[in-house]
């Protein structure tokens, strides 16, 4: 299906200050600090929004929400009734086309799709908030993240406990030396919680009347309607989803690299439950290495889904709990250990007598008014948001390398971070991208 012809026209960009989009002044210059001004308030697209993308417009409706697009009219119907003055479509590019005083779009679609919606949204200069994992290849994340800088424009990826003030307390505890020198961390998730490690179905299905399949499959490879893909259990196919890691990860490595200054592997293997040609495993351990850091040691971080954990931490009580809902995450230092949730919630130096002896530092990270917040007020020319994609898509393309190795067989995988490869097994980098369906 071919692409409206003015959603690619990239030299928008480049138009005089006269074609740039109207400015948003601030709420005091135009009626004072009680009243909500038009110009002060964002125009925003929905894309995708039967899912996650419903729950995302829903904590953004400070602003106005005058466009909708999803191709699933059934799974999008209540947030297209819950928003009846928006414009609705099936085709994001149409939207893009016909809806050109958009300030930004919110995406929430499946993975596979998030990158050609972000570069099309990009492209025509509109600020971005897309879920995560933030595309489904590294070579997405590095286009999108390339093209976010030059846009110049607010983005944020959907990793809500970004903002969190656990995320701040742990930072400041471990460079504090709460617990030493930190040189290992291992972090587990409840996921998958829908079905892994299967086979292509054979069977054939009719095509859903509220379902638009075409669309839906967008830039992936043909392949028939199945309930086996759509609503939800996509993620666990490689043609449109990363996987339990690709689900989770982003969120599980956050804190950790807030807290550590991670920035790029230097090499990943994974020991996974079978090998399965069209999903992730129903199990996965991925084991990435990180250098020093300055000062700073390397950093040994090992992924665990499918219910596997790391063992229990003798320092932990008998009669306390290791996990929470999303799982755990254990930091290792040469002084001690910190035990949270599976995002980061609940830090606490183990075992519970050296959390109470230890002398909290003062504050030194600037706190989040919110995560959807910080993307309303980077849009209005405030400060980047924690999960801009300068930050988050570096953060995704590391979680990302765990699912090359995953497909890889095991074998340990060099990354060149600089060059964008793993120099040592030729064959994984045909996991780093993906070719798009003609016409996309």
């Amino acid at each position: 299906m071919a692409e409206p012809s003015s959603v690619k026209r990239r030299q928008l960009l480049a138009l005089s200050a006269t074609s740039l989009p109207p400015l948003i002044l601030p709420r005091h210059v135009m009626g004072g600090l009680d009243q909500k001004s038009p110009s002060n308030t964002l125009n925003l697209a929905g894309i995708g929004i039967g899912g996650m993308g419903g729950n995302y417009l829903k904590n953004l409706e400070s602003e106005n929400i005058v466009a909708l697009a999803d191709v699933d009219s059934k799974k999008a119907s209540k947030i297209f009734e819950r928003y009846p003055k928006a414009t609705r479509y099936e085709d994001f590019r149409v939207l893009l086309e016909k809806e050109k005083h958009i300030d930004g779009v919110v995406i929430g679609t499946p993975d596979h799709t998030h990158a050609v919606i972000a570069l099309a949204a990009l492209d025509l200069g509109k600020h971005v908030y897309c879920a995560k994992p933030l595309t489904r290849t590294i070579a997405e994340a590095r286009k999108v993240t390339a093209q976010a800088k030059a846009a110049g424009v607010a983005t944020q990826m959907s990793v809500q406990w970004n903002a969190k003030e656990s995320h701040r307390l742990l930072a400041e505890w471990i460079a504090d030396g709460a617990i030493g020198e930190v040189h290992e961390v291992h972090t587990w998730s409840n996921r998958p919680i829908w079905p892994q490690g299967i086979e292509r179905p054979t069977e054939t299905a009719a095509v859903p009347a509220h379902l638009n399949w075409d669309l839906w499959l967008g830039p992936a490879p043909i392949r028939p309607y199945h309930s086996a893909y759509h609503p939800f259990k996509w993620r666990a196919w490689w043609d449109f989803g990363c996987g339990a890691l690709g689900d989770m990860g982003c969120h599980h490595f956050d804190p950790i690299f807030r807290a550590l200054k991670l920035t790029a592997p230097t090499s990943v293997v994974a020991e996974v439950e079978g090998v399965h040609v069209e999903t992730a495993p129903p199990a996965s351990t991925i084991t990435y290495q990180f250098p020093k850091r300055g000062d700073w040691p390397a950093v040994k971080l090992v992924w665990y889904d499918g219910g596997r954990k790391p063992e229990r931490p003798v320092e932990l009580e008998k009669d306390r709990k290791m996990s929470d809902a999303f799982g755990g995450t254990l930091y290792i230092g040469s002084k001690g250990k910190i035990l949270t949730g599976g995002l980061a919630d609940g830090p606490r130096i183990i075992p519970e007598s050296a959390m109470r002896a230890y002398e909290r530092p003062k504050p030194t990270l600037d706190r989040s008014p919110g995560h959807y917040a910080e993307f309303i007020r980077a849009c209005k020319g405030g400060p980047a948001a924690g999960a801009n994609f300068n930050y988050g898509g570096p953060l995704c393309e590391s979680v990302l390398l765990g699912n090359v190795a995953i497909r890889s067989a095991g074998q340990v995988l060099e990354w060149d971070a600089t060059r964008a490869q793993v120099s040592n097994v030729a064959e994984a980098n045909q996991w780093l991208q993906s070719t798009d369906r003609l016409g996309w």
